[in-house]
């Protein structure tokens, strides 16, 4: 990048960082991907983006980071199981 900064995304992965409403954190398997607002498609490719509804072991979660350039998947819980 810019200014020498080197910017780290992923290209996969099977667990995500799942916050409770309490704000407790777990880490969480990954299921699938039940809703992309950037693209239809990538419902059923299981591409994750921000703003994805995904469904974990710990329950259906929202993505709230960037995981091409953060590097990680963090989500919030919205129903759980």
């Amino acid at each position: 990048m810019r200014g020498g900064s080197v910017s780290m995304g992923i290209v996969f992965c099977d667990v995500a960082n799942v916050s409770d409403a309490k704000g407790k954190a777990t880490k969480s398997k990954i299921l699938r991907v039940k809703k992309s607002p950037a693209n239809r498609d990538y419902e059923r490719r299981g591409v994750i983006t921000r703003g994805a509804v995904i469904e974990t072991e710990a329950g259906e979660a929202v993505v709230t980071s960037r995981p091409t350039d953060d590097g990680v998947v963090n989500a919030v819980l919205t129903k759980s199981k």
